[in-house]
């Protein structure tokens, strides 16, 4: 443990949010976007279902830690929403069970402090044809269709209402792109860098917009050690410096 202590974000979700840190991934970015304002941390497990994720629930996310985390983002479905294969074996889990594992997760997280804010993520779309072309022969009977991650998104979502979380349609946010079959995929399923801009767009207006205290937007907390200081670059009048601390021109994107 390092201090001082900032707020704690954990991604929690399969390898949507594993691979966030990588090629460009909506993990690195909210890294970047909250650096000296919040610790971003990921719990993401490539391949991953919502059963496996009520199995660990404990030991992610103890309830008697000393530090709880202030925000908790949750992605799963995906692996779920795939077709049942006929060995009985594979990440495929029902609807209504996905639908009771995920009000698992959520209870727990409310339960984890007062302050412990959380957002789901839905199904995201994939394409069907990229993602038949990458598919390797190692695998078997691999069936992952539009029409079953609609299924799977909707059903989070109508969750969500239920039980007042926030919640982000990512089936819907992605495909508000003209190009994003194209655009937003790696491999057909996984997240592209534009596909990951998408993702932190649609956290960041939840965060904008969301009536929590304390705050959670990057623009509304404090930034770790801000004060001016003779230190700071020198400016050009010569005797005042200018502080970096708020410096955002560095990012290709000005995000709100």
């Amino acid at each position: 443990m390092v201090g001082p202590q900032r707020p704690l974000f954990v991604l929690f979700g399969s390898s949507i949010v594993q691979l966030s840190f990588s090629n460009g991934g909506w993990g690195a970015i909210l890294s970047d976007i909250y650096a000296r304002k919040a610790d971003i941390i990921t719990r993401g497990y490539y391949g991953w279902n919502s059963r496996r994720a009520v199995q660990v629930l404990d030991q992610v996310f103890p309830k008697d830690a000393a530090i709880q985390p202030s925000l908790v983002i949750v992605y799963f479905g995906g692996n779920d929403s795939m077709g049942a294969h006929s060995s009985g074996l594979g990440p495929h889990v029902p609807l209504p069970e996905y639908i009771e594992n995920m009000r698992k997760i959520a209870i727990h997280l409310k339960n984890l402090s007062d302050k412990t804010r959380i957002i789901f993520l839905s199904c995201p779309p994939v394409n069907e044809a990229k993602l038949r072309e990458n598919t390797s022969s190692y695998f078997s009977e691999l069936v992952r269709t539009n029409e079953l991650c609609r299924m799977y998104s909707e059903a989070c979502i109508d969750l969500c209402r239920e039980m007042d979380i926030k919640v982000i349609d990512l089936w819907t946010a992605m495909q508000k792109r003209e190009d994003w079959l194209n655009a937003c995929f790696t491999d057909g399923v996984h997240l592209s860098a534009e596909g990951s801009k998408v993702v932190v767009e649609e956290i960041l207006k939840v965060l904008k917009e969301a009536e929590w205290e304390p705050k959670l937007h990057w623009k509304s907390m404090p930034t770790e050690f801000s004060e001016d200081s003779p230190y700071d670059l020198v400016a050009s009048d010569g005797k005042t410096t200018i502080n970096p601390s708020e410096w955002t021109f560095h990012r290709e994107i000005q995000w709100d």
